[in-house]
Order: C-alpha cells, then sequence, then structure tokens
C-alpha cells in the first residue's frame, strides 16, 4: 500500500508544486490515485496557510477531496481533542502522534466517533514504548512508523531499529516513512520488508535522483517503481 502525504507541515514557502487550498489537495490527490497511490493524508490549511482543524476547514477540504477521488483521505490531527469533537464532517482516519501527552485521550475521541486512527510512532522519542503499553493498542487502524534520522545513510538502520522496537507491533499493519533526503533510503527498506510505505511532498521535495519533484503524481509513481523493484519475491 502506498499513501500519499500531500502537503504537511509545508508551506508557500516550499513551492508552487505543494498544494495547499482544498482545490488544489483535490487536484493533488485525483493524480496521485492515478499513479498508483491507495490513499491519501493531508494536513488541513486555513486560507492563509496555517494548519487548522477547525470544522470550518476540514469540513470544506473533505468535501472537496471526495469530489475529485474515492481514495480513502486521512488528516493530521496530532492536537487539538476540542477541535475534533466539533467536526461535522468525518475523514475515514486520523493520525495521532503517540509522543504526544493527550495522544492517548485524542486517540480515543476519535475511535469514538467513528474515526479511524493511525497511530504515529517517531523514532527517538519513546513513543513506541508508550503505544505497546496503551489500552487502544489494538484499536488503531495501523502503525505510522516515522524514522526521524535526517542521514540518509544512517536511516534503514534507524527504521530497523524502530520496527525491532516495536516487536510484535500490537498485531497492527505498519506503515513506514521518512523524510527529506531519508525519505527514499527509508522507503526502499520498507518495500523489502514488505510494508506499506509512504511518499508524498509532506516528506520529501526530490526524486529519488534528487531532482526536484513537480508534484505529488510524481513522486507516487517514482515510489511505484521502487517498491515493484524492492519488495521480495513471492516465497520468501
Amino acid at each position: 500500500m502506498i499513501q500519499a502525504a500531500l502537503n504537511g507541515a509545508r508551506s508557500a514557502a516550499d513551492g508552487t508544486a505543494v498544494p495547499l487550498s482544498p482545490a488544489g489537495l483535490a487536484a493533488s490527490a485525483a493524480a496521485a490515485a492515478a499513479a498508483g497511490a491507495h490513499e491519501v493524508q493531508v494536513r488541513p490549511k486555513t486560507p492563509c496557510g496555517r494548519d487548522s482543524l477547525s470544522p470550518r476547514v476540514l469540513g470544506p477540504l473533505l468535501a472537496e477531496l471526495r469530489s475529485g477521488t474515492s481514495l480513502p483521505v486521512g488528516v493530521d490531527a496530532y492536537t487539538g481533542g476540542d477541535r475534533v469533537a466539533e467536526w461535522t464532517v468525518l475523514p475515514e482516519r486520523a493520525a495521532v502522534d503517540w509522543a504526544l501527552p493527550d495522544a492517548e485521550e485524542l486517540a480515543r475521541l476519535l475511535l469514538g466517533r467513528g474515526v479511524a486512527v493511525e497511530a504515529v510512532v517517531r523514532s527517538g522519542t519513546g513513543a513506541a514504548a508508550r503505544f505497546l503499553g496503551s489500552p487502544l493498542r489494538g484499536r488503531v487502524l495501523r502503525i505510522v512508523a516515522e524514522v526521524a534520522e535526517p542521514d540518509p545513510a544512517r536511516a534503514p538502520g534507524a527504521a530497523r531499529d524502530l520496527l525491532a522496537a516495536l516487536g510484535s507491533r500490537g498485531g497492527r499493519p505498519v506503515l513506514v516513512h521518512g523524510s527529506g533526503r531519508a525519505a527514499w533510503p527509508v522507503l526502499r527498506t520498507a518495500a523489502r520488508l514488505g510494508l506499506d510505505v509512504r511518499t508524498g511532498l509532506a516528506d520529501t521535495l526530490e526524486l529519488p535522483s534528487g531532482a526536484r519533484a513537480a508534484s505529488n503524481a510524481e513522486l507516487v509513481a517514482a515510489a511505484v517503481t521502487v517498491v515493484h523493484a524492492e519488495r521480495p519475491a513471492p516465497g520468501r
């Protein structure tokens, strides 16, 4: 499974390729789907580009996305339980950073509202132990293993260390991703292990060649090629 993370913490300063508006995100999602993405992940933004979980921001964004693609839509919901309680239109899933103090409370609120939860477990934070000790570990949709190591040479080892810390992973599926120059080495490592992967302008602005990516769709197409090249052969 390839998830396309369309914008993340990016802003207009990261270039015109990064979609920020509802219409831009919807067009990018449709193009990513055509390139081979199975899901999209977005971070809702106000018209001035600030992150927001306001229902007045999320509702129109989800409506626009769903008018252009049938892919499941997830949102970054790392904080803001009060906002989540106000949502009138719900995404299919939401990503919760398990390193934050209110992660379990936020995840419980989302689950109670019928929103699937991705538990984000970032390397170097102790979140793996917190997640494995959580009573919610068996209820999340998947674990998102986020490799924070920026060095592309060390990132594959950091990915394996994080997966080892997760052990049996609470019986949940795992998606692995890195960022910046480490994004592609981490993606290759995840593909070799037969795990789900993520790419998109939220994670990297560059293609495997080092050239600047023109779009999320271009990154997804590159990820499809890498996954096909690296995934284990049947029976291995």
